[in-house]
């Protein structure tokens, strides 16, 4: 890491002397949120005011590049459980202070060819086994060493080993919630595209080699595969599809002894800017033993089962989670663009036992002015067996330079 850091330094101060050889541009991210929660159970709600900055530089010269990119979060608000201080009479949630380095890696780029290495962002397919936790402020990265090779059309693997998962708990992680958890991790990628759609083969290796996080419970092999794809019946209706399978089992030093599998079927018919969505993902259960079901520790799970956060962990009975949803979007009203408008409902029961755990309803609207994304959410958890009712809101402004 600081030969990296160092070779972008000395990239940085030869950039001026060679305008010809060097391509210098600046990185800068903003991010503004107002995060509420009333949880049932807990005598008071949490408000979190956050700001987070991220700024850096990627220096590119012919095939080779050099990207620095740090980031700080402040809470200007700090009525709010961040994870790891408390305090606990306050819902969870989890953007801690915190300042730190984000992004310090070299990359190759030639024709068919992209090699990576250093602390990255790594995101597979929909993120749902590996991503990068964009919604929380210190969102999660990786060091490691990474492939994309696309040796003929259509072709394309994609290999990385990372020895640290940097997460989201920053500079004062400890415990079960660690700054960074060390392992041998492996993710692999082969996919072809075919006339209906990229097929795709994976296995993620997830090494959680800290015996503080769960006791290494959370390390496992996963191997499946996925088509995605998309068929236009006209100019302006579209169907896109997803369907996916997966076995897990047990690996390196988790003490169970463990098999679950992963379904996911999910279709969006899109008329006119007019969106109607519909799936159905499980994450199976195994004997019903605490973290013997399907777990996905390094996805970016705020994206699935609903955004109260109540299944970030799949519990010991699994989840299945019936969903719809719904949504409309318009290029341009007045200044703003790329204006969104989602609603989505979920059931959400386990995979053994026969429980239902509760219902949740999502609610986003979205549009950006010039270079600020704003949002706009709503989530509640309407708990039957499972967690407790709570509802969220959120105001967020992205800038990004």
């Amino acid at each position: 890491m600081r030969y990296l850091l160092g070779t972008a330094a000395a990239l940085a101060v030869a950039g001026p002397a060679c305008a010809q050889d060097f391509d210098i541009r600046p990185l800068a991210e903003v991010r503004l949120r107002n995060e509420h929660v009333d949880q049932d159970g807990l005598p008071r709600e949490a408000d979190a005011v956050t700001a987070r900055v991220r700024t850096g530089v990627e220096i590119a010269s012919g095939r080779w590049s050099a990207t620095v990119q740090g980031q700080g979060t402040l809470a200007l608000v700090d009525h709010y459980d961040d994870g790891l201080h408390g305090p606990a009479d306050r819902p969870q949630i989890s953007d801690p202070q915190n300042i730190g380095l984000y992004v310090a890696q070299l990359q190759y780029r030639a024709k068919g060819t992209v090699l990576t290495a250093g602390r990255q962002k790594i995101t597979l397919d929909d993120e749902r086994f590996v991503g990068n936790a964009p919604i929380r402020d210190n969102a999660q990265t990786y060091d490691a060493v990474r492939a994309q090779l696309s040796p003929v059309r259509g072709l394309k693997l994609d290999v990385s080993y990372a020895w640290s998962v940097r997460t989201i708990w920053g500079i004062d992680g400890r415990g079960a919630r660690q700054q960074a958890i060390g392992g041998d991790n492996v993710f692999a990628n082969l996919s072809y595209a075919t006339p209906i759609g990229t097929l795709t083969g994976f296995a993620y290796l997830v090494d959680q080699d800290e015996s503080a996080v769960q006791g290494y419970r959370l390390s496992s092999r996963t191997y499946g595969g996925r088509l995605s794809g998309s068929r236009a019946f006209s100019p302006s209706v579209k169907l896109d599809y997803v369907a996916s399978y997966a076995r897990q089992w047990d690996h390196h030093r988790n003490p169970n002894d463990y098999h679950a599998d992963y379904w996911l079927a999910d279709a969006t018919l899109d008329v006119r800017g007019w969106k109607l969505n519909a799936g159905y993902e499980v994450l199976g259960a195994g004997d019903g033993t605490p973290f013997t079901s399907f777990q996905t520790p390094l996805g970016s799970n705020f994206k699935f089962q609903g955004w109260t956060d109540k299944f970030l962990t799949t519990p010991a009975n699994g989840i299945r989670d019936l969903y719809f949803g719904g949504g409309y979007g318009l290029k341009q009203v007045g200044p703003l663009s790329g204006v969104s408008l989602q609603a989505v409902w979920h059931r959400l029961d386990s995979d053994r036992l026969d429980q239902h755990y509760g219902n949740e309803v999502d609610l986003l609207a979205s549009a950006k002015l010039r270079k600020t994304l704003v949002s706009l959410r709503y989530a509640h958890y309407d708990a039957r067996s499972f967690a407790t009712d709570t509802d969220k809101y959120w105001i967020q402004f992205d800038w990004t330079y």
